[in-house]
């Protein structure tokens, strides 16, 4: 495996291997970093780019455009609640209240060394672990995926301060990926005989809609326009942060790996779920949404680490571990290569190239990302009466990028005002975005389940990891339900014994 890996580093550190790869990491850098634009699209722009290629320069430029994409989301996420990517959307919630009070520099440089630190335990979790963790990913099946989906529900909901709104916002979420035609008998739901919903509502609009643009208008209606910061020092080495953050950076990595190679379940639920450990081991869970260091570190870990993880089922099993490692399984095939049990051995050399690339990937970003940050910094001196302008253009752009479709921006639109005024009432939003992630997961599953057991529940009971899943879905219910009522029982007593 070693030598392997070192014949990988030998082919990647090649002059033109190495100038591919740098212009990889930059263009993914510039796609991640404006929002609406994500891996998926940048891979897909140049896959016919590809096609004339060399299979090894044409797989490391993909992937190294994916991990560096799944990084570069965090810039705008934190500095203008505006998520590059869907991975990044978590970050906003610690990184944006960091930046208005003017540790915007502290809060890149934490972002920036944890994504390095999550990619870097996540490729080599790839290369020394692919085998293994293939193995235990084969063992999940169509009730631990529900199973799972569900304690991703329930852990979300119980992150929006008042559990009611939480479970309102999941339900939401779990609504709105139902529009569209049903996956398993092709039947329309809630169309209403618009053909722009028979695909149904996508990600991107609902996404940049809720947290972009809602903030746009938040910050020029409510009179918050200009906020510049004179100068924004990014320190990606910090000692005193180091060791606040090291358990939550371990934790979240191994996470986002285990999270990763389930295959279709993404590096943006690897954030969310890491988000929602991290607030629930904190010692003070208060601090989340107010500018947590741990909220930054937590889910960047995760979403890089989940990233190279969900490469393990491709090369392994040749399943997609995500949607932009579909469209890389297509660029596979079109060059006539077939991912799967035996691609490690009639592959090898190009399968270690594209790990080496990965791993050198990961210390590019932390070379080049102060130098890139700069030149998004300087946006923060811009009036937000031009800048909010431009920040819409690119959503809009971006937006309609994906299908093509204007029907996809006025969605976007759209769920701004929701966005908008949702914040007013201090709505979680994130739970109608891990409703509408977790939803198709969870609503598939549960009906090839049923199928499986012919309409016995108990099939979720009678497998032992599902039911693990289950039980701790309920036991993490209950806890949100009874925390609230035993502190009002607390403060009751403490009452009495003052008047007493």
């Amino acid at each position: 495996m070693l030598d392997s890996f070192l014949n990988g580093l030998a082919v990647v550190l090649q002059p033109m291997n190495l100038l591919i790869l740098t212009s990889a990491v930059f263009i993914g850098f510039i796609g991640g970093a404006l929002p609406g634009i994500s891996g998926v699209i940048l891979v897909v722009i140049l896959l016919p780019v590809t096609y004339g290629m060399d299979p090894t320069a044409a797989f490391m430029l993909l992937t190294a455009i994916y991990g560096s994409t799944v990084f570069s989301g965090l810039i705008t996420a934190i500095l203008y609640r505006a998520p590059g990517t869907p991975e990044a959307v978590m970050t906003s919630f610690d990184g944006y209240p960091m930046t208005q009070q003017g540790q915007a520099g502290k809060a890149l440089g934490i972002g920036v060394l944890s994504s390095a630190i999550g990619g870097l335990v996540g490729t080599i979790a790839l290369i020394v672990f692919t085998p293994l963790l293939a193995s235990v990913a084969l063992r999940f099946s169509s009730p631990e995926y529900f199973a799972l989906a569900i304690l991703g529900l329930t852990v979300v909901a119980s992150l929006g301060g008042k559990l009611i709104l939480g479970l309102i916002g999941a339900a939401l979420g779990l609504f709105i990926a139902t529009i569209g035609i049903d996956p398993l008998t092709g039947t329309s739901r809630y169309t209403f005989g618009n053909l722009n919903l028979a695909e149904g509502v996508g990600l991107i609009p609902v996404i940049v809609g809720l947290f972009a643009i809602s903030e746009v208008m938040k910050r020029t209606l409510g009179g918050d326009a200009h906020q510049p910061l004179t100068k924004v020092k990014v320190k990606i080495f910090d000692s005193a942060i180091m060791r606040k953050i090291g358990v939550t950076l371990s934790r979240s990595s191994i996470l986002g790996v285990v999270i990763g190679i389930l295959p279709g379940i993404g590096a943006s639920t690897a954030a969310m779920v890491s988000y929602s450990e991290a607030v629930r081991w904190s010692k003070h869970p208060e601090a989340f949404g107010k500018g947590a260091p741990e909220g930054i570190a937590a889910p960047e870990a995760a979403n890089n680490a989940a990233a190279m993880g969900a490469l393990v089922p491709l090369f392994a099993l040749g399943i997609p571990g995500s949607g932009t490692t579909a469209i890389i399984l297509g660029a596979f095939i079109m060059h006539g290569l077939q991912p799967g049990p035996t691609f490690m051995v009639t592959s090898s050399e190009l399968i270690y190239a594209v790990f080496a690339g990965l791993f050198i990937v990961n210390f590019m970003i932390l070379l080049f990302s102060k130098p890139f940050i700069a030149l998004f910094t300087r946006l923060l001196n811009i009036p937000y009466s031009a800048l909010g302008p431009i920040i819409i253009m690119c959503c809009i752009v971006g937006t309609y990028s994906v299908r093509n479709s204007m029907f996809d921006v006025w969605l976007m639109l759209g769920f701004g005002v929701l966005g908008f005024l949702l914040e007013k009432i201090r709505f979680p939003l994130v739970a109608i975005i891990l409703g509408l992630v977790l939803g198709p997961i969870a609503e598939s599953e549960l009906r090839r389940s049923l199928a499986m057991s012919q309409g016995d529940l108990s099939i979720f009971l009678s497998r032992p990891i599902s039911a693990t899943l289950i039980y701790i879905s309920c036991l993490l219910l209950v806890i949100a339900i009874a925390a609230p009522l035993i502190r009002k029982y607390k403060q009751r007593s403490k009452c009495r014994e003052t008047f007493s």
